[in-house]
């Protein structure tokens, strides 16, 4: 193995998600800001000021929901800064939130507090280049790196998106399966397929052929698992668990010989390998 070969050592991939992702206290100041609206809504009530009661409801209401608005947007950031291949986050929650601190503020300001329209947009304006300066805006590109080979960032990210979902699902059946031996050769299956998907997001060249894994190998995994899960959960038999054990060490060794032409970049004798391991696997009956 040469140096570059070396350096290229294969790591997890991690499913990111925004209830995972740390990103501080960023945001949470905008759930302080409608405090300043319960004094004056006090006052409103003693007075009976029905009109300015509901301005104050809905500026409170409003400064809440656009907090919310940020702290997801803050969340979906994060996500995206941390992938290297990713699309833009599908709503610009941040400038949404902005937007509606702006408006907020215009409205507080001309109806809840008297201000002349033109102090009251000046007001909401202030309010809009704040949360700029503090905050910034949403990401809007996709990010990709060289080699893609003409694949785009959504391509990738669904492809990954999906194989991370049978992963996960037969981690899921993993857990119902009453097998240390098992347990560890699955979840030792399911390592190899995560430092896989790391693979194709350092290098999407690989994608044609990492895609083509996945869709056979990954898939036969998931539906095998799954399917000795419920069987065994119904009946034991010795020749299931002696077949399924058979399987298994074969997913476990395609895993690994995958994992290694990538890295090698020897395309044609995985091409080989795929359709041949295919047909093994078909033989078994596992796809």
């Amino acid at each position: 193995m040469n140096n570059s070969e070396q350096l290229r050592k294969p790591k997890p991939y991690q499913k990111k998600t925004a209830s995972g992702l740390i990103y501080g206290s960023r945001g949470l100041l905008l759930y302080i800001l409608p405090l300043a609206l319960i004094p004056a809504s006090i006052l409103s009530f003693v007075y009976a000021d029905f009109l300015r009661i509901i301005i104050n409801i809905t500026g409170c209401a409003g400064f809440l929901f656009a907090a919310s608005l940020l702290r997801k947007g803050l969340a979906a950031e994060a996500e995206y800064q941390d992938k290297k291949i990713t699309l833009a986050p599908k709503w610009p929650l941040k400038t949404l939130a902005a937007l509606l601190i702006a408006l907020n503020t215009t409205g507080i300001a001309l109806l809840g507090v008297g201000h002349s329209l033109l102090i009251s947009i000046v007001f909401g304006l202030g309010a809009f280049v704040g949360m700029f300066l503090l905050y910034g805006f949403d990401p809007r590109q996709e990010k990709m790196v060289t080699g893609s080979h003409g694949y785009s960032a959504e391509e990738i990210s669904q492809t990954i998106a999906e194989a991370e979902t049978k992963i996960s699902g037969i981690e899921r059946a993993n857990k119902q399966i009453n097998n240390r031996q098992f347990n560890q050769r699955i979840q030792t299956i399911c390592t190899h397929a995560r430092e896989i998907l790391g693979l194709l997001e350092e290098d999407p060249g690989d994608i044609r052929r990492a895609r083509k894994f996945l869709n056979i190998y990954l898939d036969g995994a998931f539906k095998v698992t799954e399917g000795y899960a419920d069987m065994h959960r119904k009946h034991q038999s010795e020749q299931l668990t002696e077949n399924f054990d058979h399987v298994l060490q074969t997913i476990e060794s395609v895993f690994i010989e995958q994992k290694q032409k990538l890295l090698e970049d020897d395309v044609l004798d995985l091409d080989v390998q795929i359709e041949v391991l295919a047909s093994q696997l078909k033989h078994e009956g596992v796809i």
